[in-house]
């Protein structure tokens, strides 16, 4: 059985994103006398294409009290204030996914039951009008959000853009001044122990074992310790999530614009991003291999860059799904390890975000407690399948007229978790959300209303005010926003002034012929 008493080594196995955002998160450990070691392999690359993020990654470095400025200016970041989707609806339509609420409440009742009776009879304009960030993202500009509830800048949200890999090296740095050791090398055996099958140690290939109590797997879709050594098991999404292979480049940025947002582009077979960075632009082509070669895939992303492809494109094979347990034995799986949901609405890094914070708020002895453990393993599977069925909802609910995979994911079942929650807002504009999920009313709102789901009616209590009354606000507010973004600054301006990248533009490296 394992020894009880305090965790005294934590092993956090593989670097890139995941690794060295655990390792910064762990270097608060160390100063309770827990030592943290990462092992990674230079020898071994990393995805390196999760570019974009969601508002909560401010908390965690918020936490680790880094600098927003020199972050910025470090990864070559920018602001995002939501998503814009085009084609995904139906060819030739595009709607936004701000962050940020809608509107205001009025005598309990929802902004948007409001919007929708008033939409209807021709009073009011697009629900984005009344978003603050949709109309910020709209005109290209940004300020930082401040705390007075009077003034409209307090209603934005936002999150980042940033180059993963710089980002990996900067939390590497803070990481290593605050005690945690970094073992170069490649793993090639775990051993584990007999009478419990706990891990009991990785080898590394030319230096030795290292040994600990709680180990975390941040080795990406290998799954080296959850699933090459203890065997969890996986479950697949991919009858849902049909995509299953996606193709990525950067490229050069085209002009100083630089926008405030992710472009999410519909294509045949599957969707195109866009991220726009200080000193280049991340893009990649996600697609259904069943329904596209690799070579036609990479083609259609060639074919729509902004600029200059800076090196070949690479290709990224997946499957969609989860492990059966993210904390089995004395092993947390974090990021690619736990599993994978397209990178459609940013939400890889949050979920290692998020797998970290439940770790430290459920931090074990050596005695392992399985309560501590089926919790943990509880909240995550639950926030995993959340954020599946929002993935899936996006392509379930389309109009497209070419692609065979837009029509057979528009036919097919979707999970009844997802089924209950289209059918609730689709006759009344209900939401609820459960179990502390990730995407509030506001994401649902803007996505379902955007995909082409409007409710059949709107609560009853509206029409209790005075038309005219409620006309007046929703004026009242979509001109006050328009105002205080026309008096915002362009995006790239403010980022000029304030956190400029310290990073060089790069060079192309496209092999000849590519």
């Amino acid at each position: 059985m394992t020894a009880s008493g305090p965790i005294r080594s934590v092993v956090i196995v593989g670097g890139g994103t995941a690794g060295w955002m655990a390792a910064a998160a762990m270097a608060k450990l160390v100063r309770a006398g827990v030592s943290v070691t990462l092992v990674e392999s230079d020898a071994i690359g990393t995805v390196g294409v999760g570019e974009a993020t969601i508002p909560p990654i401010r908390n965690f470095n918020a936490l680790l009290g880094i600098d927003e400025a020199d972050f910025l200016a470090r990864t070559a970041g920018s602001i995002k204030l939501g998503i814009e989707f085009v084609d995904w609806t139906r060819e030739g339509h595009r709607y936004a996914h701000p962050f940020g609420e809608f509107g205001f409440d009025l005598d309990g009742v929802k902004f948007h039951h409001y919007w929708r009776k008033l939409h209807e009879s021709g009073a009011a304009g697009w629900i984005e009008d009344y978003n603050f960030c949709a109309v910020a993202m709209r005109a290209g500009k940004y300020l930082p959000p401040v705390a007075d509830p009077n003034s409209v800048l307090s209603r934005l949200a936002y999150a980042y853009h940033f180059d993963a890999s710089l980002y990996a090296a900067y939390l590497r740095e803070y990481a290593e001044a605050r005690g945690v050791v970094r073992r170069e090398g490649r793993v090639v055996d775990v051993a584990l122990r007999g009478e419990d099958g706990f891990i009991e140690s990785v080898k590394l290939e030319n230096s030795g074992n290292i040994e600990g109590d709680l180990f975390l797997d941040c080795s990406g879709f290998r799954g080296l310790l959850i699933q090459q050594a203890l065997g969890t098991g996986f479950e697949s999404w991919a009858h849902w999530l049909q995509c299953d292979r996606a193709v990525a480049v950067p490229s050069a940025s085209a002009g100083e614009e630089v926008t405030p947002f992710t472009r999410s582009t519909a294509r045949a077979a599957g969707w195109q991003w866009r991220i726009p960075l200080q000193h280049r632009v991340g893009n990649g082509y996600v697609y259904c291999s069943n329904d596209i070669s690799d070579e036609d895939a990479r083609a259609t992303l060639l074919a729509n860059l902004d600029g200059e492809p800076l090196r070949d494109p690479f290709v990224i094979r997946f499957e969609a799904g989860r492990s059966k347990l993210v904390w089995n034995r004395n092993c947390v799986a974090l990021g690619l390890a736990s599993g994978f949901l397209e990178p459609l609405e940013s939400t890889s890094i949050h979920l290692i975000q998020t797998g970290i914070s439940k770790l430290l708020a459920l931090f074990p002895d050596r005695g392992f407690s399985p309560v501590e453990r089926n919790e943990y393993n509880r909240l995550s599977i639950t926030q995993l399948e959340q954020v599946r069925d929002f993935i899936i909802f996006h392509y379930h609910a389309n109009q497209r007229r070419t692609g065979d995979l837009w029509r057979r994911v528009r036919e097919m079942e979707v999970p009844d978790t997802l089924a209950r929650k289209v059918a609730l807002f689709a006759e009344g504009g209900r939401f609820f959300r459960y179990e502390d999920e990730l995407f509030a009313e506001s994401s649902w709102i803007a996505v379902m209303l955007g995909q082409g789901v409007m409710p059949r009616r709107w609560d009853r209590l509206v029409d209790a005010i005075d038309p005219a009354e409620v006309k007046d606000r929703l004026d009242r507010i979509r001109a006050a926003f328009a105002r205080a973004a026309e008096a915002m600054p362009r995006h790239h301006e403010w980022l000029a002034k304030h956190c400029p990248s310290t990073v060089p533009a790069p060079m192309p490296q496209v092999t000849a012929g590519a």
